[in-house]
């Protein structure tokens, strides 16, 4: 925008006054910490709800029911989806959560046949503590996401309760998968002793599907098979599921996305106002600096360079204390038992901060127009 040897102008143009700067700064620091914040959340409800062409994955549910408590299928329906033409496998799986509304800091067990674990769900997963084996040893093992973990400030071998249930930490799991991330998986016989103390009920059973292509037509078998059944199913992909399930919270979160807006329409304003006033104070050396051979134009993109700098501290600031936010409290959004994530990467850094600058160069443009505009002999009369 301006040559070197005209930055240490631009800087002691933004220090000299001091507390003006700071608190534009602070101001758009506030709206990005807020912006991101909600950028996140628009993202983790993004990657758990839209589909994809790799989508291939099924989830079974009682008919009419939502909360895990409410949901009861028998296991031995899994015989019966394992030959349905075009499951690959499917694995039954009982949920239980210590809150079934909607929170920010839910545990949610899932209880697995041991004899399963690693040819499905272990497939998506990486362990970054512990090992599958000290899993399968003991039947009160859980295997925590990452997200739990952490946000617990849990590890390989202690022992934590919820919901009425106590686990021995056997490993931490690290997965791509949303639902992977904020669960603790357990031995599904031993939850099932633990909640009702009988075997043969579970929650859901999660199918994968060799096409997905096929997930439609594989979901209306599965849900033709058990409608006469004394527990009907619904059958939906894992990502409609979940959109269906956290359906209100999603509308919620979509609704943020105005404040967002109006967050960056705060920003404009901030960084409009700030420097507005910076001119209105410099009348008298814009004319000084045209009498010296400052050309207009110059003057125009200081004032503008003066905006994006602003703009930039303010972004740096807000973006980088959303982001440190998010990476140490490790929160996520659950209902019944799924999770959104609230995740925060360099990809949003970067989007923050060149908004700031963006929206800071646009502030800046009205005032410089105005001063390059302005002629000399005003100037002086002005002041």
């Amino acid at each position: 925008m301006i040559r070197l040897k005209y930055w240490p102008l631009v800087i002691k143009q933004i220090t000299r006054h001091r507390v003006r700067s700071v608190l534009t700064i602070l101001g758009v620091a506030i709206a990005m910490y807020l912006f991101v914040a909600i950028q996140a959340m628009q993202q983790g409800v993004a990657q758990t709800t839209e589909a994809t062409a790799a989508d291939t994955t099924l989830v079974v549910y009682r008919e009419d029911r939502f909360c895990p408590f409410t949901s009861q299928l028998p296991e031995y329906y899994l015989q019966q989806i394992e030959a349905i033409d075009g499951v690959v496998s499917a694995v039954p799986i009982r949920v239980v959560v210590n809150n079934c509304r909607a929170s920010l800091d839910v545990v949610t067990f899932r209880g697995v046949p041991r004899d399963l674990f690693e040819s499905t769900i272990g497939q998506n997963i990486r362990f970054s503590a512990g090992t599958l084996g000290d899993w399968q040893k003991r039947s009160d093992a859980a295997l925590l996401g990452e997200t739990l973990a952490a946000r617990r400030g849990l590890k390989v071998g202690d022992q934590f309760d919820a919901a009425g249930i106590t686990v021995y930490v056997a490993g931490i799991l690290e997965s791509d998968e949303p639902q992977d991330q904020n669960v603790a998986y357990v031995h599904l016989d031993f939850l099932q002793q633990q909640v009702d103390r009988r075997l043969g009920t579970v929650t859901q059973f999660n199918v994968k599907v060799d096409d997905p292509e096929r997930l439609g037509a594989v979901s209306n078998e599965i849900d033709e098979l058990f409608a006469s059944a004394e527990q009907p199913t619904s059958t939906r992909s894992e990502k409609a599921f979940v959109a269906q399930i956290a359906s209100d919270m999603i509308e919620l979160i979509g609704f943020t996305r105005y404040l967002g807006w109006g967050c960056l329409v705060a920003v404009l304003a901030l960084v409009g106002n700030a420097i507005v006033l910076s001119v209105q104070d410099r009348i008298k050396e814009h004319a000084v600096l045209q009498t010296l051979g400052y050309p207009s134009a110059l003057i125009g993109r200081l004032i503008v360079t003066e905006a994006a700098v602003l703009g930039l501290l303010g972004g740096l600031l807000g973006a980088s204390a959303a982001m440190l936010t998010i990476r140490l409290t490790h929160l996520s959004f659950s209902v019944d038992g799924l999770s959104i994530p609230i995740e925060a990467g360099p990809v949003l850094l970067a989007l923050g901060m060149a908004l700031s600058i963006a929206l800071g160069v646009a502030a800046g443009l009205v005032p410089a127009v105005q001063a390059a505009r302005r002629p000399i002999a005003s100037c002086f009369r002005a002041v």
